[in-house]
C-alpha cells in the first residue's frame, strides 16, 4: 500500500546459524588462549545507532535491541537486557544456548563473579568498552581470581566472514540558518570550560560532539545524521577533525578548514602519544570515550582526566535559531501525524490494516511534506500485546493485523534539517474497556503533570520523575522506563546529558528540549504511551523568590478522546487538555484537506464533566 524507504521489517537471523558462530567464537577464544569474551552491543564512541559493520552483539545472539551486553564462557553464555527489551530477547535469543539476565539489577558484573573460574582469562576489546566500564570487569575478575585480558583485535571480528565494510556517508554543511551559531563562537565557549577541565587538550569522542561544534552532519548510521569522527581540541593553537577524508566534498572540506586542520582517523593515536609525551593533561569523556584511549595515554606518559564532555550540555542547551526550527519542524511534523491519524480511525476498524502498514503510512505522510530526512528512530507500532514490548520492532513475522477491541501504540519521530522530533500516541480500535481508559487516564495525569510543571532554577528529572507515576503508584502500577529524554537539533533524537528519571541528575536549563512519555503496559495484552516534546521555558510568577521554569509543549497531535475516563480528570487537567486540543487545531487544521479538517474537528472537540 505505502512504500516504506528508512525502515525494513526482516526477522532477525536464528538457528542453525547463530548456533554455529556461537560455536566458532568459541574456537577463536580457546586459539587466543581465552576462556571468555565481553562482547557490548557499543561501536568505538558508544553510539545508540551504530553501523552494520558494529553491530556484533545482534549478529552472535540475535538481539538487535539498542542496549544490551552479552558474555561467553567455555560452558555458559548470556545475553544481559534492560527492563525496556526483557521481552524482546526472550523472542529473538535461543534460550537454550544463552541465558537472558538482567543488564541493570544486578548488574552483569555480579554473574561473572559467580560463573568465573579462578585462572580464567575474561577477553575484552578496549575500543568498544569505556574505562569505568572496564574497571567494573576487572574488580569481577579479581573477585573470581580471573584475569582480565584486552584483545589487540577483536575475535568476533576474525570469525565475521561477511562483515560489512565501515560507512562512508557524505558530510554536509549546517548552515547557521539551522544551527543559529558559527563555529568560531562555539570553539570559544569550549575554550572557556578549560580553566575549569584543568586540561592542556579535549578529546571529543562523540561524533554528536563534533558534529554540533563544526556544525556539520554525516550519514553514517541509522536514523541520526551523524559523521563519525573524532576531534582533538588543545587549549592552544588549532584543533584537529580526524574523519575519513572519502566523506569529505571540497566545500565541505573547506568549510572544516576554516576553523580545524583535518586528518585521517589513524593520525588520532599517534596525535594523543605526542601530547601525552609532553606530559600533557588531557580530558576525555568518560560516557564515550573508548578505555583504548585512556591506556594510549597513559603508556606515554601523559594525564587522562576523565570526566564529562563539556560540549553535552553546550549542545543540549539550544539557541534561538534552533528553537525556532524546532517549533516548524513539529509544527510540520503535526500537519502528518493529524493525517495519519484520520486515516488509521478511517481504516484500522475494518480489520484489513497492520502494524507494518501503520509504520509505512506514518513514513508516507511525513514524506509528503517534503521535508523528510529520515525517520529518527524505527517506528514503534505494536497492536494488541505487540503493544506491550516497550522498544517493539515489528517484522514480517511478528506483523499483526490491527483489530476492533485493540489499542494501538505508535511512537514515531522525523529527523528534518531544522528540528527533530519524536511523539507517541496510544489510539483505541473500537470500544475500549473500562480497564484500558482507567490506564489510559492515569498515563494521561502524569503527563499532563509534568507539562503543568512549574519548578526553580537547579531542579533536576529526578525531581519531576515521581510527578508522571504518581498516579499509576496510586493503583500499585508503574512503567520500567524512563519518563523523559533529552532531544538533540536534526542530530539523536536521544540526547544527554538531562533526563527526566529516577536516575536524571542533570539540572534543566531553560533551552533544553525533553520528551514527556508516561506510560503503562498489560503484558501479553496491551501497551499505552502519550509522548510529547517539551521545551524548558522560563516561568514569571509573581511574587516569586527565585527563578522559575516550566515547559511549552512542542508537539501538536490529538490525544485519543475515546480512552479517557473524564471522571478521573481534575478541572485543572481538562482545562489543559482542551487548551492543548484548541491550539493543536489552530495550528494544523489550515493545512488540511476537508475530511481530514472534519475529523480533526471532531477529535479535538472540547470535553466536559
Amino acid at each position: 500500500m505505502f512504500e516504506a524507504h528508512f525502515q525494513t521489517f526482516e526477522d532477525p537471523e536464528a538457528g542453525v546459524a547463530l548456533g554455529a558462530r556461537l560455536s566458532a567464537l568459541r574456537e577463536e577464544l580457546a586459539r587466543r588462549k581465552l576462556t571468555g569474551f565481553v562482547v557490548p552491543r557499543a561501536d568505538q564512541q558508544q553510539n545508540e545507532y551504530v553501523a552494520p559493520s558494529e553491530e556484533r552483539l545482534a549478529w552472535l545472539t540475535g538481539f538487535t535491541g539498542s542496549a544490551g551486553l552479552a558474555v561467553v564462557l567455555v560452558h555458559q553464555a548470556a545475553v544481559f537486557v534492560d527492563g525496556r527489551y526483557t521481552l524482546q530477547a526472550a523472542k529473538q535469543v535461543d534460550t537454550s544456548a544463552w541465558a537472558i539476565e538482567s543488564l541493570v539489577e544486578p548488574p552483569p558484573e555480579r554473574w561473572l563473579e559467580a560463573h568465573l573460574q579462578a585462572r580464567d582469562r575474561l577477553g575484552f576489546d578496549p575500543w568498544l568498552h569505556t574505562s569505568s566500564a572496564v574497571e567494573r570487569l576487572q574488580a569481577a575478575c579479581a573477585k573470581a581470581g580471573a584475569e582480565l585480558i584486552a584483545v589487540d583485535s577483536n575475535p568476533i571480528d576474525a570469525v565475521w566472514h561477511e562483515r560489512p565494510a565501515p560507512p562512508l556517508g557524505a558530510i554536509s554543511i549546517h548552515g547557521a540558518e539551522f544551527s543559529g551559531e558559527s563555529e568560531v563562537a562555539k570553539l570559544g565557549r569550549i575554550h572557556d570550560e578549560f580553566g575549569r577541565l584543568k586540561a592542556d587538550a579535549l578529546v571529543l569522542s562523540d561524533s554528536h560532539a563534533v558534529a554540533w561544534t563544526f556544525n556539520i552532519r554525516g550519514a553514517d548510521v541509522s536514523h541520526t545524521p551523524l559523521p563519525l569522527s573524532y576531534a582533538l581540541v588543545p587549549k592552544d593553537g588549532r584543533p584537529t577533525v580526524f574523519i575519513d577524508a572519502r566523506k569529505l566534498s571540497n566545500s565541505a572540506r573547506d568549510h572544516l578548514e576554516q576553523t580545524a586542520d583535518v586528518a585521517e582517523p589513524s593520525a588520532l593515536a599517534p596525535a594523543l602519544q605526542a601530547l601525552a609525551q609532553s606530559g600533557a593533561s588531557i580530558a576525555l569523556d568518560s560516557a564515550t570515550a573508548a578505555d583504548a584511549l585512556t591506556r594510549l595515554i597513559k603508556e606515554a606518559g601523559g594525564k587522562p582526566l576523565r570526566g564529562a564532555d563539556p560540549v553535552a550540555l553546550l549542545k543540549a542547551v539550544k539557541n534561538e535559531v534552533e528553537i525556532a526550527g524546532t517549533r516548524t519542524a513539529h509544527q510540520r511534523d503535526a500537519v502528518a501525524l493529524a493525517r495519519f491519524l484520520a486515516f488509521i480511525d478511517a481504516e484500522a476498524p475494518k480489520g484489513a490494516l497492520t502494524e507494518i502498514d501503520a509504520v509505512e503510512a506514518l513514513e508516507s505522510f511525513r514524506r509528503d511534506t517534503g521535508a523528510l530526512k529520515d525517520v529518527s528512530f524505527p517506528t514503534i507500532s505494536g497492536t494488541g500485546p505487540n503493544g506491550a514490548i516497550v522498544h517493539y520492532r515489528v517484522t514480517r513475522k511478528s506483523n499483526r493485523r490491527i483489530q476492533p477491541g485493540d489499542l494501538l501504540l505508535i511512537d514515531s519521530g522525523a529527523q528534518y534539517q531544522d528540528g527533530t522530533t519524536d511523539v507517541t500516541r496510544t489510539i483505541a480500535v473500537g470500544e475500549p474497556t473500562a480497564e484500558m481508559r482507567d490506564r489510559f487516564t492515569r498515563v494521561l495525569r502524569g503527563h499532563i503533570a509534568i507539562a503543568r510543571a512549574v519548578f526553580p532554577d537547579g531542579t533536576t528529572g529526578a525531581q519531576l520523575d515521581t510527578l508522571a507515576r504518581q498516579f499509576l503508584w496510586q493503583a500499585g502500577i508503574d512503567f520500567e522506563h524512563g519518563t523523559g529524554h533529552g532531544v538533540g537539533s536534526y542530530l539523536s533524537v536521544h540526547e544527554g546529558p538531562a533526563r527526566i528519571s529516577k536516575l536524571g541528575t542533570t539540572p534543566l536549563k531553560r533551552g533544553m528540549i525533553l520528551s514527556n512519555e508516561p506510560g503503562y503496559y498489560k503484558t501479553d495484552a496491551f501497551g499505552i504511551r502519550i509522548e510529547n516534546l517539551e521545551l524548558v521555558v522560563e516561568k514569571r510568577i509573581e511574587g516569586a523568590e527565585k527563578p522559575m521554569n516550566g515547559f511549552e509543549t512542542l508537539t501538536f497531535a490529538p490525544i485519543d478522546r475515546r480512552l479517557i475516563d473524564l471522571a478521573m480528570l481534575s478541572q485543572k487537567e481538562l482545562a489543559w487538555l482542551n487548551a492543548y486540543h484548541a491550539r493543536a487545531r489552530e495550528l494544523v487544521r489550515p493545512h488540511l484537506d476537508g475530511p481530514t479538517q472534519l475529523w480533526l474537528d471532531q477529535a479535538t472537540a472540547p470535553l466536559k464533566h
